[in-house]
């Protein structure tokens, strides 16, 4: 159970592409890139489409049957917690804990008082390769840190080892986010929390931090890329350093939440990528079911007026659509089209609109962003919606691979050997 250098989570809501996402990465081997498809898929989205994680398991193995892919691949079970981890054990092989919500909960104070005893040493100063200057660390620094993110650590533990009790140490791999919470974590927190994975007996794959900046739904990163490009250096500095000092395993590497369409983070993440050697697990964030619509619309006909369709009901069901996806969608809703605009679009002018290119005049983030989250109207739909994915696949299935090869593959992980 190893992931390559580089991994990237390809979640697809409706399995139907697998086969057209693992192109993609075919592709990339063929330029001598190896990256590890991980198909992920959450509690949240199994549950508002009405799929099991036994479909996302079958959607996988069949695509790398079709494909002919021998290198290695695994299914996510994506955002789990202890509530639902149950439904995902038989069919996952890589489960990402998510603690998110456990932080600033305290944990037993003689637990605290334990953490901090044991980690007293790095009290002082704390030299890391790659980072400017020392760490320094205080003792009620430390107790501070201890109090926010132990409990939650502690946590991801007992996940850990429910799941491990069940399929086996060495049997999956396990990821711990905390990406969705309000701050993002300094390189000392980094620094502590990864003690406290290392103290849970966690042999963590990947770990996804909260960043700078947002991250919303399939549109792109929004906030300061130079402060964005520090952070991830410094991150990246500190999983190496921790690596080494608390014996985690050594191919342990950050993983990038909502990394989709963040065109404007890709550069700085090659280079950093580059001066460490460092590897990455970006998790793309659902858009290969925007690829889906967009093809649909561009076969014309009954796809086009399938896609119409959706906006008009998402249109109609903002606020509920929205509401599970608050932090992390921005529409400015004055700036979307009227049912009334849309029903007179062509197929290019639908396609131009949600498709992810800033260059064109036609894109609009607020269209494609509620689209994003609107996923539950297609799956009301049904057979209907399914079946014409099927009869479109021709026109769909490129679109899916040249989302994935051209706008992410190539701009992160090219050229990174």
């Amino acid at each position: 159970m190893k992931l390559s250098k580089f991994s990237i989570g390809i979640g697809d809501r409706f399995t139907k592409q697998g086969k057209a996402q693992l192109a993609a990465l075919i592709k990339a081997k063929q330029q001598s890139v190896e990256i590890t498809p991980v198909w992920n898929k959450s509690h949240r989205e199994h549950t508002i489409i009405g799929t099991k994680p036994a479909d996302t398991r079958k959607e996988a193995d069949e695509a790398v049957t079709a494909c002919g892919w021998y290198g290695p691949y695994f299914v996510d079970a994506d955002h789990i917690g202890l509530k639902n981890v149950d439904m995902f054990i038989d069919s996952s092989d890589f489960f990402t804990l998510d603690v998110a919500d456990f932080i600033c909960k305290p944990a037993v104070e003689g637990d605290i008082e334990y953490f901090i005893k044991k980690h007293s040493s790095y009290i002082g100063k704390v030299k890391i390769a790659g980072i400017e200057r020392p760490l320094k660390i205080e003792r009620q620094q430390l107790q501070a840190i201890a109090a926010k993110f132990l409990y939650a650590v502690q946590q991801a533990g007992k996940i850990y080892r429910h799941i491990e009790s069940a399929k086996g140490a060495g049997n999956f791999l396990t990821e711990v986010s905390m990406d969705e919470t309000d701050q993002p974590q300094t390189p000392v927190e980094m620094f502590f929390i990864l003690a406290g994975l290392a103290d849970e007996g966690i042999p963590a794959a990947t770990i996804a931090p909260k960043f700078t900046g947002r991250f919303n739904k399939g549109v792109d990163y929004v906030g300061d890329a130079a402060k964005f490009a520090k952070e991830f250096e410094e991150d990246l500095a500190v999983v190496a350093f921790a690596v080494k000092e608390f014996g985690l395993p050594k191919d342990l590497k950050l993983s990038v939440h909502s990394g989709s369409d963040k065109f404007s983070i890709y550069a700085p993440i090659n280079k950093t990528l580059k001066k460490f050697n460092a590897g990455l697990h970006l998790k793309t964030a659902g858009t290969t079911w925007l690829e889906e619509l967009i093809g649909l619309a561009m076969a014309g006909g009954e796809g086009l007026k399938i896609a119409k369709e959706i906006y008009v009901k998402s249109l109609s069901r903002i606020d509920e659509l929205c509401q599970p996806y608050a932090t992390v969608i921005d529409i400015d809703r004055s700036k979307l089209p009227t049912a009334a605009d849309v029903a007179k679009w062509d197929e290019q002018r639908f396609a131009s609109t949600l498709r992810h290119d800033q260059s064109c005049k036609n894109y609009n983030p607020n269209f494609r962003q509620l689209i994003h989250v609107a996923y539950k109207i297609p799956a009301e739909i049904g057979s209907r919606f399914l079946d014409a994915l099927v009869k479109y696949e021709d026109v769909i299935a490129p679109n899916v691979t040249e989302n994935i090869y051209e706008r992410h593959i190539k701009p992160i992980f090219m050229m990174v050997k």
